[in-house]
C-alpha cells in the first residue's frame, strides 16, 4: 500500500453514525496512578482529566446520565484472570491501594452509576448494558483511561451491543502519543465516530435540560 493512510482509509471506512437521541456519558477508569509520576500507571494526562470533566459538567447540565467506571481486585487479583496475570500494573488496583482511588478533582456524584469491573471493556461481565438498556439509552460518548486500552475495549463492546458510539479524543489519553493516535484512528474508521471536546459539549448543549 503505497497510498496516503487517510485517503486510503477514506475509501472504505468513511461513515459516521452520528450522536444518539438519549446519551449516556462514561468516565472509564479515571485513577489516581494515571497521575502519581511514581506509579508505573502514569501517563500524564492531565488534560484529559480536565477535558472529561468539562464534558461531565456539560452532561449533567443537560440531565444526561453519567457512569464512571473503575478496576477493583482482590488480594492477589486471582479475580482477574489472565489480564492480571498479564498486565504488571494492573497490581495497583487491588482493593485498598490509594493509587486505583478516583484522582484528585474527580469523585462520583450521588446520582452517577459507578460500574467496577475486572477486565478491560466497562461491559465484560457487568450489568453495563443491562441498565443503560433499561434507562432507554441508545448511545454512549467515551472519555478515559487508557485510548488503547479500555477504552478501545469499551468503545467494540458498546458498538457490539447496539449503542451508537461517540469517542471524545480530548478526554481520552494514553502514556505515549503513538497507541492514542492509532486506537483513535481505528476506532473512528470501524466501531465509532471520534469527534473533538468542542463538538461533544455543543451536542450535549443542544439537547436542553431534561
Amino acid at each position: 500500500m503505497t497510498d496516503d493512510l487517510a485517503a486510503n482509509y477514506a475509501r472504505a471506512y468513511n461513515r459516521s453514525v452520528g450522536f444518539g437521541a438519549r446519551p449516556a456519558l462514561m468516565l472509564i477508569d479515571f485513577c489516581q496512578g494515571y497521575f502519581d509520576p511514581a506509579c508505573d500507571l502514569y501517563a500524564g494526562v492531565e488534560e484529559t482529566l480536565a477535558s472529561a470533566l468539562r464534558v461531565r459538567e456539560a452532561a449533567r447540565a443537560a440531565g444526561v446520565p453519567v457512569v464512571l467506571t473503575n478496576v477493583v481486585y482482590q488480594a492477589g487479583g486471582r479475580d482477574g484472570g489472565r489480564f492480571f496475570e498479564k498486565a504488571a500494573p494492573l497490581k495497583n488496583f487491588v482493593r485498598g491501594n490509594p493509587m486505583g482511588a478516583w484522582p484528585s478533582g474527580l469523585t462520583p456524584h450521588d446520582d452517577e452509576l459507578v460500574i467496577s469491573k475486572q477486565y478491560p471493556s466497562a461491559f465484560f461481565a457487568t450489568s453495563l448494558a443491562s441498565t443503560l438498556t433499561a434507562l432507554g439509552i441508545d448511545s454512549v460518548l467515551l472519555t478515559g483511561l487508557t485510548t488503547s486500552g479500555c477504552v478501545r475495549a469499551t468503545c467494540v463492546d458498546a458498538m457490539s451491543h447496539g449503542f451508537r458510539t461517540t469517542v471524545i479524543a480530548d478526554a481520552c489519553g494514553d502514556r505515549h502519543p503513538a497507541p492514542h493516535e492509532a486506537n483513535l484512528f481505528d476506532m473512528n474508521a470501524k466501531y465509532a465516530d471520534v469527534v473533538r471536546e468542542a463538538e461533544a459539549i455543543a451536542f450535549l448543549g443542544s439537547l436542553g435540560p431534561r
